[in-house]
């Protein structure tokens, strides 16, 4: 059978080969252009092989081994951590994660919360569960 050809067959591939587990969308403009990617990113949404954390951002997925349902390949700090990066922030430690490294505190962060460089006005999530920023300079 031969392989098609098309933007959402490269678009499938690239998402299938890369290494990391988020995307966005300028990471396909390569192939064509802006509204095309985002009509192939809809409709691999559909076809369960990527999930929508925000506003062009995209995580691969795998199917849950209990409910059999898509979810992200990977825990949601990491996928935020991942989309940052690819958004030119940087990401850094809170005062709550460096008081519990430290030992001066025993309340463990539950790592929803990014301190970042810039000022960020994103919402980053999947069911029910969102990150947040906070600008540390």
């Amino acid at each position: 059978m031969p392989i098609k050809n098309t933007f959402e067959s490269k678009i499938q591939y690239r998402i299938k080969r890369s290494a990391g587990s988020v995307f966005v969308i300028s990471d396909f403009l390569d192939i064509t252009d802006r509204d095309q990617v985002a009509r192939v990113l809809r409709t691999l949404i559909k076809k369960e092989v990527i999930i929508k954390l925000g506003a062009g951002v995209f995580a691969r997925t795998k199917v849950s081994q209990i409910t059999g349902k898509p979810i992200p390949e990977k825990d949601l700090r990491t996928l935020a951590i991942g989309a940052m990066k690819k958004l030119g922030v940087k990401v850094r430690q809170t005062k709550m994660e460096r008081s519990y490294q430290q030992g001066i505190s025993l309340q463990v962060p539950t790592g929803l919360l990014l301190g970042v460089n810039k000022r960020v006005n994103r919402v980053l999530g999947y069911n029910e569960q969102y990150v947040s920023f906070k600008y540390i300079p």
